[in-house]
């Protein structure tokens, strides 16, 4: 467990792979030609950009100091550049504990509301309940026959069987042949990760999964380190789905204010030929919980 807490992005990492990416010239410092060892910003440019000193700075990034004020935090966002998302990043593992340890966190169950509006949805809209982990806590059948036919439809009533998104594009053949923007989508998911992980560096199932990820695919591991961090509310699915054939999907987010750590994910066609292919899709998994007529009499 202890390798997996590891994986875990520190303050000082984070504030170091943001200053590697930004060059001099991005922030109006002059280098006069001179050869540089670094790949952008050195500790002292970046610090007195910041207004702090170059001691201070060289101890937050080697996990030496403390605390940073909201202020400081908000003045190397400013220099290093950092988006909205990656801001609210560094504001979160500048509050992680210092001598942090992993626990257990409680099952995760859907709110009643959300499961209703899930419910309101019908079978003709896909939409799946994403867990802190991105874990399938409810779906509806077309959400299920979209994104995971090969899964039984009620394993996510059970935590110990809950399909994890993470684990099935990386580790799920049958997810990865799904997804013709596989490594668009991936990615996103990654970047996903990583801002939960801030969020909540004690999780020790989250953790475990990162760990796990890491050690049994490469690709995650490339991913991983790459350092990305977004809040993936909209996006683009390409598919070569095995029932329905190709279809261009987009997905967006609804937060839900009962239960922050859910997501409701609900997916909409681009075209009129992926319309046509979710209305089969919902067709078919109606004819499939209709009852033999042979067979009620």
């Amino acid at each position: 467990m202890r390798h997996s807490l590891d994986l875990v992005e520190s303050l000082g990492a984070f504030l170091k792979s943001r200053r590697d990416r930004v060059t001099p010239a991005a922030v109006g410092l002059r280098t006069y030609g001179t050869a540089r060892r670094v790949p952008g910003l050195r500790r002292e440019e970046l610090a007195q950009l910041a207004g702090v000193s170059a001691g201070y700075y060289t101890r937050l990034e080697q996990g030496q100091a403390e605390t940073a004020s909201a202020q400081v935090l908000d003045a190397l966002a400013r220099v290093l550049q950092l988006d909205e998302i990656e801001t609210v990043h560094l504001h979160n593992l500048a509050r992680q504990p210092a001598n942090r340890g992993l626990s257990e966190p409680p099952h995760e169950e859907p709110h009643p509301r959300v499961l209703a509006l899930l419910e309101s949805l019908g079978d003709s809209t896909p939409a799946i309940v994403l867990g802190r982990r991105a874990d399938v806590l409810a779906w509806n059948r077309a959400g299920h026959a979209l994104k995971a036919e090969h899964i039984a439809f009620d394993a996510p009533q059970d935590p110990a069987r809950r399909p994890s998104l993470p684990r099935m594009f990386f580790l799920d053949p049958l997810t990865r042949d799904l997804h013709r923007n596989w490594d668009e989508v991936a990615r996103a998911h990654v970047a996903y990760l990583r801002l939960t992980a801030g969020r909540y560096p004690t999780d020790a199932l989250l953790a475990e999964l990162i760990g796990e990820l890491t050690m049994r695919s490469d690709e995650f591991a490339t991913m991983w380190a790459s350092g990305e961090v977004a809040d993936c509310t909209v996006g683009i699915m390409e598919l070569q789905h095995p029932t329905v054939g190709a279809a261009n999907v987009s997905y967006q987010v609804w937060l839900q204010p009962d239960s922050p750590d859910h997501r409701l994910e609900i997916y909409t066609p681009n075209d009129p030929g992926s319309a046509d292919a979710l209305r089969i899709l919902a067709h078919e998994t109606r004819r499939d919980r209709e009852p033999d007529p042979v067979r009620s009499h």
